[in-house]
């Protein structure tokens, strides 16, 4: 029997320590915490989030919030100063009053963490969401530095969000997200992403690094190119750490770096004539791959429209498995 709650078992591949077993992605987590106006990922319906960006929940991406199309809110990059403001919110918050407030309630077998960036993700992905994905990309190439001063406008209301949340909640750990990559290449290139996006990264996850937070970074896709940075910066953990990336290689050259996640979520596990036994054995395949020698959590299951009885025998099946296998892993 395990002697590590999930909590104190996935805080130690946070920590760079072995764990008791193996964890999962979402072991120990809790209720998000932090001012209203962030807790992107609660909103129901339409919403504007707090730059004015219209949201509506898609059912193809799990019933996720994505930017309404064709509601972009900048068309010129040039002008962004006229469009982009900052949210009145901000300076009516209460850290002291909502901290005590969530705090109270918190559950201490959870990990505490809290909204800690403004919307529901950052830079690149807030970019397009201004913009639209073609336009945020031409004006990454055609307007560089005034994408610059744009993303470091939204850094300065990231770190001051940031710096509160260390001082009133004192985080047991940080997280990061910016998707910058899709299945078979990121969307950007190495120099393109070292001469406008790394700087950003890198002064946004600093707060966290010096108060010695455990940090991870959220990135899907093929990000292996960029793992070298993201090592570089400070964070402790990479999710979902999908398999188009050389992940054996990477938790080789990289030790460091926590490997959360591993699991092909759009491959033969979402086709109908995948037998459950294969759907099982693919899962206890990936566990047997990359969690020796810890530096490990599980994350697996595919996307599903809520109550997609496919999506839901599926995950049931690795679910399963997964807790079939994990406790006598180690």
């Amino acid at each position: 029997m395990p002697t590590l709650t999930p909590k104190e078992n996935y805080m130690r591949i946070m920590r760079g320590e072995m764990p008791e077993y193996v964890p999962r992605m979402g072991d120990g987590g809790g209720p998000q915490m932090g001012p209203d106006q962030l807790k992107f990922q609660e909103w129901e319906g339409e919403h504007l989030d707090v730059w004015g960006v219209p949201y509506v929940r898609e059912l193809n991406a799990n019933n996720g919030p994505i930017p309404k199309p064709g509601a972009f809110i900048l068309d010129d990059i040039t002008k962004w100063r006229d469009v982009i403001k900052r949210p009145a919110f901000l300076d009516d918050i209460d850290w002291q009053f909502i901290a005590d407030r969530d705090l109270a309630a918190w559950d201490p077998s959870t990990i505490k963490s809290v909204a800690a960036t403004i919307g529901g993700q950052a830079y690149f992905q807030t970019l397009c969401a201004f913009m639209g994905f073609d336009m945020g990309l031409i004006a990454c190439f055609e307007e560089p530095e005034e994408v610059k001063d744009l993303m470091n406008f939204v850094l300065d209301i990231n770190l001051e969000i940031r710096h509160n949340v260390i001082k009133y909640y004192q985080p047991e750990t940080g997280n990061q997200a910016d998707d910058i990559a899709h299945e078979l290449a990121p969307f950007i290139s190495v120099e393109m992403f070292e001469d406008i996006f790394e700087p950003i990264w890198r002064a946004d996850i600093a707060p966290f690094v010096e108060a010695g937070i455990p940090t991870s970074h959220h990135n899907c896709g093929m990000l292996e190119p960029f793992i070298p940075h993201i090592v570089a910066m400070g964070y402790n953990a990479w999710n979902p750490a999908e398999p188009m990336n050389d992940l054996v290689g990477i938790k080789q050259r990289f030790p460091q770096l926590a490997i959360v996640g591993g699991f092909d979520s759009n491959g033969p596990v979402c086709w109908p004539e995948t037998t459950e036994e294969e759907v099982r054995a693919y899962t206890r395949q990936q566990v047997d791959l990359l969690a020796p020698g810890g530096g490990y959590a599980f994350g697996g299951g595919i996307m599903g429209a809520p109550g997609d009885p496919f999506a839901a025998e599926r995950n049931g099946w690795i679910s399963d498995e997964f807790e079939k296998v994990r406790y006598n892993y180690y």
